[in-house]
């Protein structure tokens, strides 16, 4: 974590602590509406995860093996007990069962090839999994990383990302190749919401021309806008895809360690809406 139209956004990958502006507002909790307050949004493509067993495949695929950051978990592909629809919700599973070798397994779920997003507002409501080592994420990344980009040029946006030594803390941050962790410039911010891992929450980006907007809520923390100055500042006037995935350990979830008494950590997913204007 191609097949309709063209249709409207989100992304995220690797962050570094230290790199973002602090909010010290507290949320409060807010009821979930059905639709954003905004006007003019129109529902686009939707995933609500009712019945059992596999998420659906006209929409998601998944990434397999060790993949980024020096992260501990294996991802499975396919696999029920890391990924799978239960009780109105995709849950993504890590666990320390050993399986097939790998200590400890999880899932990432992308729409690459399935649901492409340029523009609009992608809302994802969570309850998020918690305990140190953990590493869960909502985000996007350009499409052009598949078909010979590289990143940061191909832009990722990161709706969601927590550590689990930092519970209560949401992070929302952009890549791009003048604004990146590797450089020491990444923009981004940090709210602190209470216990996140309790309760849903909503996460969204809405995704515009000029700037990025992320919520929390409805409640909006983290603008970060088009400086008109190209690809470097702004490769996102290209299509991203989505990305939900749970991480163990690595250079950010890992900073404190793993706790092993944790597992099995469970991240929930009521629903993926995309809008369009």
């Amino acid at each position: 974590m191609m097949k309709e139209k063209l249709i409207t956004a989100i992304t995220l990958l690797i962050l570094a602590p230290g790199l973002l502006t602090a909010c010290q507002s507290k949320v409060d909790e807010i009821e979930d509406p059905k639709e954003p307050k905004n006007e003019g949004w129109q529902l686009l493509w939707q995933d609500e995860f009712d019945g059992s067993g596999h998420p659906n495949e006209s929409i998601w695929d998944y990434e397999e093996g060790y993949i980024r950051n020096n992260e501990k978990q294996y991802y499975a592909k396919k696999r029920l007990e890391n990924a799978r629809i239960e009780d109105g919700h995709l849950v993504i599973e890590a666990r320390r069962d050993n399986h097939e070798g790998h200590e400890i397994t999880s899932a990432s779920l992308h729409t690459y090839g399935k649901k492409s997003i340029i523009y609009g507002r992608v809302e994802v409501r969570a309850k998020l999994p918690t305990g140190k080592g953990t590493w869960p994420a909502i985000w996007m990344l350009g499409n052009s990383i598949r078909t010979g980009g590289k990143w940061p040029d191909c832009g990722e946006i990161d709706i969601m990302e927590n550590v689990g030594y930092d519970p209560d803390a949401i992070h929302a941050n952009i890549h791009t190749k003048a604004y990146n962790h590797v450089l020491g410039t990444g923009k981004g911010r940090k709210i602190t919401v209470e216990k996140p891992y309790e309760n849903f929450h909503v996460y969204a980006v809405e995704w515009f021309k000029d700037r990025l907007d992320f919520y929390i809520d409805e409640r909006l923390y983290f603008t970060y806008k088009n400086e008109n100055t190209g690809n470097d500042t702004w490769p996102f006037n290209q299509p991203h895809y989505l990305i939900i995935n749970l991480a163990i350990g690595g250079s950010w979830g890992g900073q404190q360690g793993i706790d092993n008494s944790i597992f099995p950590q469970k991240y929930l997913i009521d629903y993926v809406r995309v809008y369009t204007k």
